[in-house]
C-alpha cells in the first residue's frame, strides 16, 4: 500500500532490441547505440558515436527502467506471452514485497502509521467524491421517506406538481452534466487548484441550502429543495461551475499528484498509477455507505426509537436536515485543505503550458485532441454512457426481490438495509479493481470488457425468465444476480471509465476530455431515469442488457491499453504531435500493445522503433536540460552545479546526468564528446 519513490536501479538495462534490429555502424570494441532519423546530410559521411559503458550506466535507469525492461533491453509488452508472464509476475512480486517491508517498518515506528498514510493518499484526495457520493445517494434514499411521510405531495401528486417531483432527479443529473463539462474546461484553463477550491466552496454552500430549504407550502418547499439541489450540482458564479466537476478535477489531480511531488516518471507511477486514482474514486462508495448508515441511525433516533412505519413528519425533518448538515462540516474542512494545503495542484499543467507558450486555454491542444485522439473520445465517452445506464439500472433488481424476500417490504429499514448490503458488495468490487487495475496481465481494458459482459449476463438472464426469477422459487438466484451486477459494475466499467477518461489524454486537455466523457456518461443516467418512467419492469430488462454489449464493443475497438505505460511517455509523444512531428516519435506510447485496435488500423503503431527512440530520448532530455540552463542564466547555473541543481524539476535527472550534459555541451564537444554526436570521418582517432 505504501508507495516507494526510491530511485530505480542504476544497473545497465541498455541493449539491442531482439525484435527490432537495425543496421548500426559502430566503432570496434564499443557497444552500439541505436541511431535516430537521418538529418540533412548524408549519414554515410558521419559514423555514429557509440555508447560507452559509462554512458549506459548514466542513462540506463532512465531510458530502460528495470520494472519495464528486461536486462537485455526488451520492453515488457514486446516479450512473447510466456516470457511476459514471468517478467511481469517477478516485478509485481518484488514490488509487493517491498511495500510489505515498508509497511512493517512503518508499523515498528508507529502501529497506526499505515492508516495515516492511507488517509493522506486515498481519503483526502477522494474526499470531494466521497462527499458528492454521500449527497447523491442521500437524494435517492430520502425520496421513499418523503413519499411515506408526505404522500399527497411525493406519491399521489395532489398538492405538488408531478413535474416538480420529477425535477428533483432531472435537475440533479443536468446540474452534474453541465458542471462536469465546465469545470473540466476551468481545470485546463485556470488550473486544477482553482477547480478543486471552487468545487469545495459550492458543495459547502449547496449543503447549507439543502439543510435550510423551506417553503410556506409543501410545493414551495419542494421547489426550494429542487433548486438547492441544482445549486449543489451546478451554479454559475463568475467563473465557477458546480460540483459535477468533482469528477474531472479529482481524476486529473490524482493522476498528476506524482508530478506535483516532482516524480512523474518514477517506478511508483508506472506500477501503481491506476491504484492511486481508483483509491480516490472509491471514496464515492464510502460516501454512500456513510450516508446509508447515518440515515438509518437518525430515523431510528427521531422516530421514537423505531425504524418501522409510520414515520412522523418531525422524524423526517430531523433525519433529512441533519443528514445534510453533517457533511457540510466535512466540506468546510475540505475548502480549508484545498485552499491552503494544495499549493502545487496545477504544477504539471503550468509546465505543459510553459513548454507550449500558452497562457490561457490551449485551443490548439483541444483541436489536436480531436484530430489525434478522436477514437479515444469515442471510447471514454461512449463506454461511460453505457455504464451509467447499468449503474442506475441496478436499482431495477432491488425493488423486485425485496417484495418477495421481505415480510415488510414497505419498511424503509428493509430497503435501506438491503441498500447497505449492496453498497458493501460494491465496495468489495472497488477495492478489487484497485488491486488488479495495474496488473499488466489483466489491467484496465480487460477489466472493463469483462465487467460489461458480466453486467450484460446479469440483466439478460432474468429478462427472458422474468416470472420465474421474481417468484419465491427463483428469488435467491435473482438476488445473487443483483449483487453480482453491483460487484462487476465497480470491478469493471465504473472504476475503469473514471481512470482512463483522464489517463489517455495529454495534460493541456486532460480535465476537458474527462469532463466531456463524464457528461456523456451522465446522459446515460438521464436516459435511464426518463426511460424507466415509461416502460414496465420486464421491458426494462429487455432494454438494459444491450448497453453492456455496446460498451464491451466500444472498449475492444477504441480504448487503448495504458496499463504499465509511463505517463511521461504519453506527454513526450504529445510534444511531438504538438510540433507537427508525430511521425518522428518512436517510443512506447505508440507500441502496438498500448494502442487501440482503431489506432492500429490507422497505422499509428508503424512508427514504433525502440532503437531509434533510445537516441531521440537522450536528445529530448538534453533539450530539456539546455532549456533550463538558458532560463537560469550562466552564473546561477554555474553556482548550482556543485549542488546538483540546474536540471528540469521532474525527478529523473541525477547529478551524473547533469554533469554529463554539462561536459558534452557544444563548447565542450572536443574535450568530452557527445552521446550520439556524429563525428566527421576525417577526424583523428584521438579526437574521437
Amino acid at each position: 500500500m505504501a508507495p516507494q519513490d526510491s530511485a530505480v536501479s542504476s544497473e545497465s538495462h541498455l541493449g539491442p532490441q531482439q525484435d527490432h534490429h537495425h543496421h548500426l555502424r559502430s566503432i570496434p570494441g564499443e557497444i552500439p547505440i541505436p541511431h535516430g532519423p537521418p538529418g540533412d546530410h548524408d549519414d554515410d559521411d558521419y559514423p555514429v558515436r557509440d555508447a560507452s559503458a559509462d554512458e549506459r550506466r548514466i542513462f540506463g535507469h532512465v531510458t530502460r527502467p528495470d520494472d519495464s525492461y528486461t536486462p537485455d533491453g526488451i520492453y515488457w509488452a514486446d516479450l512473447p506471452w510466456s516470457r511476459r508472464v514471468g517478467f511481469v509476475s517477478k516485478v509485481d512480486r518484488e514490488s509487493a514485497a517491498q511495500e510489505l517491508k515498508t509497511i512493517g517498518s512503518m508499523m515498528k515506528e508507529d502501529p497506526l502509521s499505515p492508516l495515516s498514510w492511507y488517509f493522506r493518499h486515498a481519503v483526502i484526495p477522494g474526499a470531494g467524491l466521497g462527499l458528492e457520493g454521500y449527497v447523491l445517494f442521500s437524494i435517492g434514499n430520502l425520496e421513499p421517506l418523503f413519499a411515506q411521510v408526505w404522500p399527497e405531495c411525493w406519491d399521489k401528486n395532489v398538492t405538488c406538481s408531478q413535474n416538480w417531483i420529477a425535477s428533483v432527479t432531472y435537475l440533479e443529473i443536468i446540474g452534474i452534466m453541465v458542471g462536469q463539462v465546465f469545470v473540466g474546461i476551468i481545470g485546463d484553463w485556470i488550473g486544477r487548484r482553482w477547480g478543486l477550491i471552487q468545487d469545495a466552496i459550492i458543495m459547502f454552500f449547496g449543503l447549507l441550502m439543502l439543510t435550510a430549504s423551506w417553503g410556506l407550502t409543501m410545493e414551495g418547499w419542494v421547489i426550494c429543495y429542487a433548486w438547492s439541489l441544482f445549486f449543489y450540482m451546478l451554479t454559475i458564479a463568475f467563473i465557477g461551475l458546480g460540483v459535477g466537476g468533482e469528477y474531472p478535477i479529482t481524476a486529473t489531480s490524482s493522476l498528476e499528484s506524482a508530478v506535483t511531488a516532482g516524480k512523474l516518471s518514477t517506478r511508483e507511477d508506472r506500477l501503481h498509477r491506476g491504484r492511486r486514482v481508483t483509491t480516490a474514486f472509491l471514496m464515492q462508495g464510502w460516501g454512500q455507505f456513510v450516508n446509508q448508515v447515518l440515515l438509518i441511525v437518525l430515523l431510528v433516533i427521531f422516530n421514537s426509537g423505531s425504524g418501522s412505519p409510520p414515520y412522523s413528519a418531525s422524524a423526517a425533518q430531523f433525519a433529512f436536515r441533519l443528514s445534510f448538515a453533517f457533511p457540510a462540516i466535512g466540506t468546510a474542512w475540505l475548502v480549508y485543505y484545498r485552499t491552503w494545503k494544495m499549493p502545487h495542484a496545477s504544477k504539471q499543467l503550468a509546465q505543459a503550458k510553459s513548454k507550449s507558450h500558452v497562457t490561457g486555454y490551449d485551443v490548439t491542444a483541444l483541436r489536436y485532441c480531436f484530430t489525434h485522439f478522436g477514437g479515444r473520445l469515442t471510447a471514454t465517452a461512449g463506454t461511460w454512457f453505457c455504464n451509467d445506464v447499468f449503474f442506475y439500472g441496478n436499482k431495477l433488481f432491488q425493488g423486485q426481490f425485496i417484495k418477495v424476500i421481505s415480510n415488510n417490504p414497505k419498511s424503509l429499514m428493509t430497503t435501506w438495509t438491503w441498500n447497505l448490503v449492496n453498497i458493501t458488495v460494491s465496495l468489495a468490487g472497488y477495492y478489487l479493481a484497485s488491486l488488479l487495475i495495474d496488473n499488466k496481465l489483466y489491467g484496465r481494458k480487460m477489466m472493463q470488457q469483462i465487467g460489461f459482459f458480466m453486467c450484460f449476463l446479469m440483466f439478460v438472464i432474468p429478462a427472458f425468465k422474468y416470472e420465474y426469477f421474481t417468484s419465491p422459487a427463483g428469488i435467491h438466484a435473482f438476488q445473487a444476480m443483483y449483487f453480482l451486477s453491483s460487484f462487476f459494475n465497480q470491478f469493471g466499467p465504473n472504476s475503469v471509465t473514471f481512470l482512463v477518461a483522464g489517463e489517455v489524454y495529454p495534460t493541456p486537455v486532460r480535465a476537458t476530455a474527462h469532463g466531456f466523457s463524464a457528461c456523456l456518461g451522465k446522459a446515460g443516467a438521464l436516459l435511464a431515469s426518463v426511460l424507466y418512467a415509461y416502460i414496465d419492469n420486464q421491458t426494462k430488462f429487455y432494454v438494459v442488457p444491450w448497453f453492456g454489449l455496446v460498451g464491451m464493443l466500444l472498449t475492444w475497438l477504441f480504448l487503448p491499453v495504458t496499463t504499465g505505460l509511463d505517463l511521461k511517455e504519453q506527454e513526450r509523444r504529445w510534444s511531438y504531435i504538438r510540433q507537427g512531428k508525430a511521425h518522428e516519435y518512436h517510443g512506447v506510447a505508440v507500441n502496438p500493445a498500448h494502442l487501440s485496435l482503431w489506432e492500429r488500423m490507422r497505422g499509428v503503431g508503424k512508427t514504433y522503433d525502440p532503437e531509434l527512440d533510445w537516441k531521440t530520448k537522450i536528445e529530448d532530455m538534453r533539450a530539456d536540460w539546455e532549456a533550463v540552463q538558458a532560463a537560469r542564466g550562466p552564473k546561477e547555473t554555474e553556482g548550482d552545479a556543485a549542488e546538483g541543481h540546474g536540471m528540469p524539476d521532474d525527478g529523473e535527472f541525477s547529478q551524473e546526468i547533469h554533469n554529463y550534459f554539462q561536459r558534452s555541451s557544444p563548447k565542450n564537444i572536443r574535450s568530452g564528446g557527445v552521446l550520439s554526436e556524429k563525428i566527421p570521418e576525417n577526424e583523428s582517432a584521438a579526437s574521437k
